[in-house]
């Protein structure tokens, strides 16, 4: 498990963990804007690998592939922003979430030192099942990389049990059934899954989809460890007019929900 994932989620306050694209909306402002969001109040970062098709993601998060694709940001580049980024900020924790494909093929089995090495610690793949991916989840742990899985209010108790059991560093929550950005939220709704997930692990809970302002953030952090927050900030990043721009608006955007959650 990541040490720095692990701390992330020891202060007693509910983790605010912003999630965007790498490459959108330019490539080379993504080491800034990751600044930005820690300056902000992010307690850990998530960035998206660009894919082709990306299935759990609403058309926000969809379009900013598709940008950060045509501007030829792969897999090895994510690396590289995130090697940049070590050169500054040696303390917040950075998860890469994607899909399995560009993992096969940068390599399965030279993947997970790479990015131990460029300064990642965690990885969450949304299409590869723990029962497919036990290989891999070691390769991981040995390199000190967690395996964040995905949980759903679908997810039935026999394979919650084996989600809880494969899962590190923190597990995450999907808020509702559909994709990223959908715009309906049942903050209360949460209680009953996540004590669900904490009966059968001692790994903090973050919740994710459907969190797209400060209220919605603060009403999801009154049930889970930790809250992500994506296809808003990638939308308002999206329409930034320079990298100044950019960087200030997620500056603004994640102070803004980090005051929220503060003042809980």
């Amino acid at each position: 498990m990541s040490a720095r994932i692990s701390a992330s989620f020891q202060d007693g306050r509910c983790s605010l963990i912003p999630f965007i694209t790498v490459g959108d909306p330019h490539a080379d402002w993504t080491v800034d804007i990751m600044h930005a969001l820690v300056e902000g109040g992010a307690d850990l970062l998530e960035l998206g690998v660009p894919f082709s098709d990306p299935m759990a993601d609403g058309p926000v998060i969809q379009q900013s592939s598709e940008r950060a694709i045509e501007r030829g940001v792969t897999l090895e580049s994510v690396l590289s922003t995130v090697r940049e980024f070590r050169e500054q900020d040696q303390q917040t924790p950075v998860i890469l979430m994607g899909y399995m494909n560009p993992v096969e093929r940068f390599g399965e089995a030279d993947f997970p030192a790479a990015a131990a090495a460029a300064g990642v610690d965690g990885l969450l793949l949304v299409d590869c099942p723990p029962e497919e991916a036990q290989v891999l989840h070691q390769a991981l742990e040995q390199e000190g990389l967690s395996s964040i899985l995905l949980v759903a209010p679908t997810t039935r108790e026999a394979r919650l049990d084996r989600i809880c059991g494969a899962a590190s560093g923190f597990i995450y929550y999907v808020s509702f059934k559909g994709i990223t950005g959908a715009n309906r939220l049942d903050a209360d709704a949460l209680q009953a899954p996540i004590n669900a997930i904490r009966s059968r692990s001692e790994l903090p809970v973050a919740a994710g989809f459907g969190i797209n302002d400060a209220e919605s953030a603060k009403a999801v952090a009154a049930h889970s460890d930790g809250v992500v927050i994506g296809s808003a900030l990638v939308k308002l990043l999206a329409e930034s007019e320079d990298r100044a721009d950019a960087v200030g608006r997620a500056r603004d955007f994640v102070a803004s929900v980090r005051q929220a959650l503060d003042n809980s």
